[in-house]
This record gives structure tokens, C-alpha cells and sequence, in this order.
């Protein structure tokens, strides 16, 4: 069967050059909650690199939505920076996506300036912090801030939108029974669960008119017992169905209880504490960390048989991400009909590597998943273990390690 990898392909009334998205993985690359050079290089690159649309990720939609200083929050007043930031990507052929939340229980108090909120009171142990029940009259504000981001998203020049409400986010935390125990509308069954997420989606299509795509990334199991599985989950992908989104991501985890099914592989806890600023975290993280971050076995498209089972049960435009390095994976997934692909480590480790899928049948990439990525991000710019120079020994021997187990 022939390769549509690069045909155009259409999420709403948006159309891409080919099949290929760059997924919103957390950048690291915004000091002050602001884009910063390096971000736009970065972005810059990859739509260079032949990307049909790149996502720039993780932008909290209002302030209490951050956990980082290196985070994005979608403001007014970085909005003329995003848009000299998607000038550079369209000038490159690409499409331009930002990928809007909220943190909800991950939210940093220091950050979000107040005590983090999500849908029941509670404490977190992976932030560590107390965490505060959203009142009704929170929740319907927040579904309308949704719908100001995209406004500002508008206005910067996106062409997407990537509502997150997957990996155990604000409205991931309302979805599932792991974390809401709302004995309201909002809690309880699935069908109240859903009504926060549908309310922010409704916003979110209204200011997204008819010029603007939607795409929502979302969970197909939450990873772990007590947590939402594949057939409520199924029911979720329906919904939005409903609602009008463009298209659907595919993808699963919860980052305070599962982070590693999101990733898969291990978690370096040398490198993860050795960036850490704080002086007490490191010594809880080097404690408890293996406990906390168990790995999770990696295989290439390691999402693919559950995503089939959501194909089999919708028909909007599926993206699928987990686990892709090579063309031969990609034309399999897009073969067995989803429209679209998404990659971000391996667009880490090889921002043009679009385009040598374009030139060689066989390609792959270079990846070899041992996460070092991820665990710098917390404190640090992402960046790709390959391309550090002077790394601490303990760190490559860290690195050397995992790739020895697999």
C-alpha cells in the first residue's frame, strides 16, 4: 500500500501540507511565562524541517493554572511575541497549533499565586500541596477563560487549538473518578464528569468560529487502577464527537499517579534531581523516586491497539502519538486509518526529520527514549541527551544504563 504520509490532510476548515503534527510536549523555553528566542529557533526549526503543523505547548490559560517559571501563560501582552513567533513558522510552510489547559492539582502555589484548585479538595504528593475543590461559580469562569485563550490564540496568529484535557490535568482531574468526588452536577457519574470539559469545549468552539481548527488531547485510559479505562473513555471521544471538534489526540497517563504510561521507558532520577533548584526536593525525589516514577516497558507506537479501538468507534479525525521513530511505524498507523501522525522526542533528538522521511523509504530516527529530556524539562529548556556537550559523568552513566536495560 502506498505511503500517504505526504498528502494533505484537513482538521476542520484547516489544511495541512501532510500528515504530520508535532505534538505539544512542554518546551521548557519560556522564562517569565513568556516566548523567548530560543522557543521560536526551536518551533522554527521544526516547521523547516517539513512538519505539516507544530504545537507550542502547555500554555496555561490563567495564572492559576502554572507550575512553572519556564511555562507559558496565554496573556495579552505576549500575545505580539506569539504572533512574530507564528509569522516565522507559516514562513517556513507549517501550520501553527498552541496547546491551552490548566494545571489544576500540578499548579505550583509560588506560581499560580494561590492554593492549587481541581475538582475536589485533596493533597497532591507529587507537587507536594494541598489542593482546593473548585466552587461552581470557579467552574463556569474557567470554561469561559478556555474561550478568551482561543481568542488570544486568534489573535497571535494560530491557525489550532489543542484543548488538553488528558494526563491528569484540570479537566482530566474532573473526568476522572481518581480525582473527582463531587457529590454535585459535576461528580458522580460519567455523564457529570463530562460537564465541566463540555462547557470549556463549547466556549472553545464558539470563539473558534468557522476559521479556526479545534483538536482536543485526550485520555484512552488513565494507566492505573481507579483511574477512568478505555470504555468510559470511549464514551468521552464520543461526546466531543458531538460537540464538534476537529479532531481527536489519542493518547493516556496522568502525571501525579501514571506519569510514566504517558512516556513510557524509565524515569532518570540522577538527572531529574541534578537540575532541581531547590534544595530539599532533590533529597524527597532521590528517596522516592523509583517508587513514585515506576517505569513503564517501552515498544514503538506503543498507544497503536487501544487507538484502534477509538477508530473503530468514531469517525472524526483521529492523531495518533506514542512512540513513533521511524517511517515504517508511521505508514502502518496511517494505514490502518488514522489521518494524522504526532512525534515530539523524536522531533527533539531530529528537528528535520520530516524531511528525511521525505527522501528515505527506511528511515528512523535516532531516539533511543532514555528520557533524559523529560526529566531536564522540570527546571530546564527540553533537550535531547545526544546533543549536550560536557554532560556530568554520573548523568551519562545514568543514561548508559537505561539503554542497557532496554
Amino acid at each position: 500500500m502506498s505511503s500517504n504520509l505526504f498528502t494533505p490532510g484537513a482538521i476542520g476548515p484547516l489544511t495541512l501540507r501532510n500528515r504530520t503534527i508535532r505534538a505539544a510536549a512542554f518546551e521548557g523555553m519560556c522564562p517569565g511565562n513568556a516566548p523567548s528566542q530560543m522557543l521560536r529557533d526551536y518551533h522554527c526549526s521544526v516547521a523547516k524541517g517539513g512538519i505539516g503543523m507544530t504545537t507550542i505547548a502547555y500554555a496555561a490559560i490563567v495564572r492559576s493554572g502554572l507550575s512553572f517559571p519556564h511555562q507559558l501563560w496565554l496573556r495579552p501582552e505576549i500575545v505580539p511575541d506569539l504572533r512574530r513567533l507564528t509569522d516565522d513558522i507559516h514562513k517556513e510552510g507549517a501550520a501553527a497549533s498552541i496547546q491551552i489547559g490548566h494545571c489544576g492539582n500540578m499548579s505550583k502555589p509560588a506560581m499560580a499565586g494561590c492554593t492549587p484548585i481541581s475538582a475536589s479538595t485533596g493533597f497532591n504528593i507529587y507537587s507536594p500541596t494541598f489542593v482546593r475543590g473548585m466552587k461552581k461559580e470557579e467552574i463556569y469562569e474557567m470554561a469561559k477563560a478556555f474561550g478568551r485563550a482561543v481568542h488570544m490564540a486568534r489573535e497571535a496568529g494560530f491557525d489550532a487549538v489543542e484543548v488538553h484535557a488528558g494526563h491528569g490535568y484540570l479537566l482530566s482531574q474532573f473526568l476522572s473518578p481518581y480525582t473527582n468526588h463531587r457529590k454535585d452536577e459535576f461528580g458522580g457519574s460519567l455523564e457529570n464528569r463530562m460537564r465541566f470539559t463540555r462547557m470549556a469545549i463549547g466556549e472553545v468552539m464558539k470563539a473558534a468560529g468557522d476559521d479556526m481548527a479545534v483538536l482536543v488531547k485526550m485520555n484512552m485510559r488513565d494507566g492505573f487502577k481507579g483511574g477512568m479505562e478505555i470504555d468510559e473513555c470511549i464514551e468521552v471521544a464520543k461526546t466531543l464527537e458531538r460537540e464538534g471538534v476537529h479532531a481527536l489526540i489519542l493518547s493516556g497517563g496522568f502525571v501525579s499517579c501514571a506519569p510514566m504510561y504517558v512516556m513510557r521507558g524509565a524515569m532518570p532520577i540522577k538527572t531529574l534531581t541534578h537540575y532541581m533548584q531547590q534544595f530539599w526536593l532533590p533529597i524527597g525525589v532521590a528517596m522516592a523516586g523509583r517508587f513514585m516514577i515506576p517505569t513503564v516497558p517501552f515498544r514503538e507506537a506503543y498507544f497503536f491497539d487501544d487507538a484502534v479501538k477509538f477508530r473503530k468507534e468514531v469517525k472524526l479525525p483521529l492523531v495518533y502519538v506514542g512512540g513513533l521513530v521511524s517511517k515504517e511505524k508511521i505508514d502502518m498507523v496511517l494505514d490502518a486509518g488514522f489521518e494524522f501522525v504526532s512525534m515530539a522526542r523524536a522531533l527533539l533528538n531530529e528537528p528535520d526529520f520530516v524531511n528525511r522521511m521525505a527522501k528515505e523509504e527506511h528511515a528512523r530516527n535516532a531516539c533511543e527514549h532514555v528520557n533524559y529530556c523529560i526529566a531536564r524539562m522540570y527546571s530546564q529548556e527540553m533537550a535531547c541527551h545526544q546533543h549536550m556537550k560536557d554532560l556530568p559523568r554520573k548523568l551519562e552513566r545514568e543514561i548508559e544504563k537505561i539503554k542497557r536495560k532496554g
